[in-house]
C-alpha cells in the first residue's frame, strides 16, 4: 500500500536524529502505519433541527418536519448535525497509537467540512479496535451554494442506513498525528476511509 510505503521511508530517518527514549513512539507509529479503518456508525442525524436518522427521502417526512426543513432553506441555512463513529483496527503485535486526526467530510465525493480530533487514542495489538467519535456540524446551504434546494435536502438525507449503518455516498479522508521527542509527526498524505476496513486505504 502507497502510504504504508510513504511512512517506512519516514521512520529510518526517525530512528537516527531522536533519543532512544522516543523508541516506543516509534513503534507505535510504525504499527498505526499498517492499521485499518472503516465508518462504523452513523448516530443522531438532524437536518435543521429535523431527526433523519433513517430518512432516505424528503416525501419520507411528515408535513411539519418537511416544512421545517425547506423553511430553514428558505431563510438562508440548511445545518447538517450527525456523530460520526470510525473504527480502527491494528493487525500488528504492537500497539498502534495517535495522538491528533485531521479530518475532512465528503458526501458524494464533495468536500463538506473538516475538523480535527485532539485526542490520543491507542489500539490494542492482534486485531484490537478502538472507536473514534467525530462530531459533524456543516451548513449545506453555504457550503453548496450552487445546489438547488433539492439536491442539498437530498444531500443530508439517508446518510444513516439500516442498523445506523453509514451511506455509501459518505467518505471520510483522515491524517493521523503523533507526538515524538516533543515534535508532531503528521502522516503523509490522508487516508480515505469507507464503510468497509481497508477499502479506501
Amino acid at each position: 500500500m502507497k502510504r504504508n510505503l510513504a511512512l517506512t521511508r519516514i521512520l529510518p530517518l526517525l530512528l537516527l536524529v531522536l533519543p532512544l527514549t522516543n523508541c516506543r513512539q516509534i513503534r507505535e507509529l510504525s504499527a498505526f502505519s499498517k492499521c485499518e479503518f472503516r465508518l462504523a456508525s452513523v448516530q443522531n442525524t438532524t437536518l435543521a433541527g429535523v431527526n433523519v436518522q433513517n430518512v432516505r427521502s424528503i416525501n419520507d417526512l411528515n408535513l411539519l418536519q418537511a416544512g421545517k426543513i425547506t423553511t430553514a432553506y428558505a431563510s438562508g441555512s440548511l445545518p447538517l448535525n450527525l456523530l460520526l463513529n470510525i473504527d480502527v483496527r491494528n493487525p500488528n503485535a504492537a500497539t498502534a497509537a495517535l495522538n491528533s486526526l485531521e479530518w475532512i467530510l465528503q458526501i458524494e465525493g464533495k468536500d463538506i467540512v473538516d475538523g480535527t480530533v485532539n485526542e490520543r487514542v491507542s489500539i490494542a495489538p492482534n486485531g484490537g479496535i478502538t472507536s473514534l467519535p467525530i462530531r459533524i456540524s456543516a451548513d449545506l446551504r453555504k457550503i453548496m451554494d450552487k445546489n438547488s434546494a433539492e439536491q442539498n435536502i437530498n444531500l443530508g438525507l439517508g446518510l444513516a442506513g439500516q442498523g445506523d449503518r453509514p451511506s455509501p455516498k459518505m467518505t471520510l479522508r483522515v491524517k493521523p498525528s503523533l507526538l515524538i521527542g516533543g515534535a508532531t509527526v503528521r502522516y503523509p498524505g490522508y487516508i480515505n476511509v469507507n464503510t468497509d476496513f481497508g477499502a479506501g486505504n
